[in-house]
Formats: structure tokens, sequence, C-alpha cells
């Protein structure tokens, strides 16, 4: 089995983020050899093409962190059908220049939670656009699409529907075997 290293992203600002918590469980709920470990977008300027080269520090500590993961997980919420610009932001400024994107060759699975009844399904498709289009190897199964999410989470942030909590971790245990058939992972630098 893979020891895995996930970096989790959640894709809003907002401190009672139902994707944070989404994030949040996925660190506490991970299966044994998945270490999940969470990036805060807070802080990140908006893209300037004139800087990638020298880019933010907060912006180098985005890369060095993707660089490092052996899998990514993106949890977006989904704001006017799509991405939310501060996810997208933080993903042209870590994939710029496009020869040093620490993008190139990771799994990545996506998730997202809404308090509509779509579960973020609009914003993940156009997130798995962009991932491909970065050469990133996005799992197509499971989804994970939480709706109504104001139901699906306690007041303390823990996912309190079973079923959710059951596709969380299948969503994690799916990531661990793609990066096991990509070669990431427990490679001898640590890395895949």
């Amino acid at each position: 089995m893979v020891r895995m290293k996930v970096l989790a992203i959640p894709g809003s600002l907002r401190r009672g983020s139902f994707n944070r918590a989404l994030a949040l469980n996925a660190r506490d709920l991970a299966p044994n050899g998945i270490e999940v470990e969470i990036f805060d977008l807070e802080g990140i300027p908006p893209f300037n093409q004139d800087l990638e080269n020298a880019p933010p520090e907060r912006v180098v500590a985005l890369k060095e962190k993707v660089r490092s993961a052996d899998a990514l997980l993106f949890c977006t919420p989904e704001y006017n059908y799509s991405v939310p610009g501060v996810l997208k932001n933080a993903i042209d400024w870590a994939s710029r220049p496009f020869e040093e994107s620490p993008f190139e060759g990771k799994p990545v699975a996506i998730a997202g939670a809404s308090t509509g009844s779509m579960g973020t399904s609009r914003a993940q498709y156009h997130l798995r656009q962009i991932c491909v289009g970065l050469g990133m190897h996005a799992l197509v199964y499971p989804e994970l699409f939480v709706p109504n999410a104001e139901k699906k989470f306690g007041a303390d942030g823990k996912i309190a529907d079973a079923r959710t909590r059951e596709k969380l971790v299948e969503l994690l245990e799916a990531l661990r075997e793609l990066a096991e058939k990509l070669g990431c992972g427990n490679a001898p630098d640590g890395r895949g």
C-alpha cells in the first residue's frame, strides 16, 4: 500500500465554509496510509503575469506544497455555475510559468459541498477541465457532490451524514489507487 501525502485545497476563504469543513473532515477521516494537509488560500493576491517569475511569498508556499504532495484534493464551492475566483486565481498563480508548474502529472480528486441541490457539480466539471489542461490526472470516479450541505454538517463542522462520510473515505481510497497506478507516493525520494 502506498503511503500518500494529500494536499487539500478548499476553494473558499469563508471562515464557516462547508468546503473548508469538507477538507478538515478528509484530514480527520483519512484511511491508514493517507495523510491530508490543508492549504488555506488566504493572502494570495490577484494573478499578475508581470510577477510570475518572482511570485509573492504565499504563492511560492503554495507551489512548494503542491510540488511536495503525492496527490491533491480540491474542495470547491460553486459560484455562478463555475469555479470560485479565489481557487482559479491560486491555480493560475501556481501553474506559472508553465515550464515550472507543479501540477504536471499530479493525481487529483475533486469534491464540493453546497447548500444548493446540485452539490457543486458544475464547478467540479469546470475544475476537472482545468486540471486536465494542466496535465493533472483527475480522478473520474467516485464523484463527491454534497448537496444541501447545511443538513449534512453538524454545528461543529463534522460531517453528520454517514453516507457522505463513507463517500469521502471512498474518494480518498480511490485517489490512493490512482496514485499507486501512476507510481506516486512511496518512491525512494518519498515522492512520485
